[in-house]
Formats: C-alpha cells, structure tokens, sequence
C-alpha cells in the first residue's frame, strides 16, 4: 500500500469525524519520522480534542487501527489539532519539571495526576536525564499515575 493511500484514508477518516461533530476544519496528512501525522486545522476544534484529549486520542487509535487493516501492517499514526499535542507537551515537561523540584526539596515523593499511557512515557523520558529522581508508574487504568521521587543516595 502507497503512502498516499493510508493518506487518503486517514483525510476521509478525520473528515467524517469532524462533519459529524459539525466541526469545520481542513485535513493535511505528511509522513514524518516513520510515521503518518494528520493533523485537523480550523476554529473551535475543542470538541474534537475532547477533555484532557480523550477524544483526540480515541481518533487516533480508531485511525492507527483503520490504517492497520488496510495495510496489514503496524504503522504509527499521530493524530494533532491545531498544535494540541506540543502545547500538551510542554504542560507535562513543566508538570515533570515542577513535581522534580517539589521531590527534591521535600524529599518525598510527588504523584501526578492520572494520566495515559503515553503521557507517562512523555514524562518518564523527560526526567530520564536527571540524576536527582527517579520516576515510577503505578495504580490502574484508568487512574493510573506518574511519581516523582527523590533518587536514593
């Protein structure tokens, strides 16, 4: 299968979505780093992103798991509205950033709100580098969250 047929998949699929949410936005889909990114552009695509980006994140497993059927393959699809995944990335790197601070200073353990699986691997890789903590997941879906504690002399 071509590139540019997962392409016209995923802009048919974010299509129909947005129509059915009587959203009005455009499509563009770029292949980026291995992966597919589609990414929705147009005003008010709040719904669309939904609380603390559940829906975004339905849409893009719904469009990782169609571009999977066609293909047969195991492709990654990111799916992104209007910058939403980078603004949410800098939230988590100042959440992580702070929570870090806050372990070290206090000398005990911070817990983070719950957050997805991916958000955690966001946070985990963020704080990777720093030798002061040392960061562990635990709890269950869905309130599974990150801690940040202070590393172990």
């Amino acid at each position: 299968m071509t590139v540019r047929a997962e392409a016209d998949l995923l802009t048919e699929l974010l299509e129909r979505i947005s129509g059915a949410l009587a959203l009005d936005g455009t499509v563009a889909v770029r292949e980026r780093d291995d992966a597919l990114e589609a990414v929705l552009s147009g005003e008010d695509l709040g719904l669309f992103i939904g609380r603390h980006g559940q829906t975004i994140d339905a849409v893009q497993y719904l469009a990782q798991r169609a571009v999977a059927m066609l293909t047969g393959e195991q492709r990654r699809v990111v799916v992104d509205a209007e910058g939403y995944r980078a603004r949410r990335r800098d939230v988590l790197a100042r959440q992580a950033d702070d929570a870090a601070d806050e372990a070290v200073n206090s000398g005990r353990p911070v817990a983070l709100d719950a957050m997805t699986a991916g958000e955690r691997r966001l946070v985990h890789e963020f704080l990777r580098d720093r030798a002061d903590v040392d960061t562990y997941s635990e709890g269950e879906e869905p309130d599974r969250h990150l801690v940040v504690a202070p590393a172990a002399p």
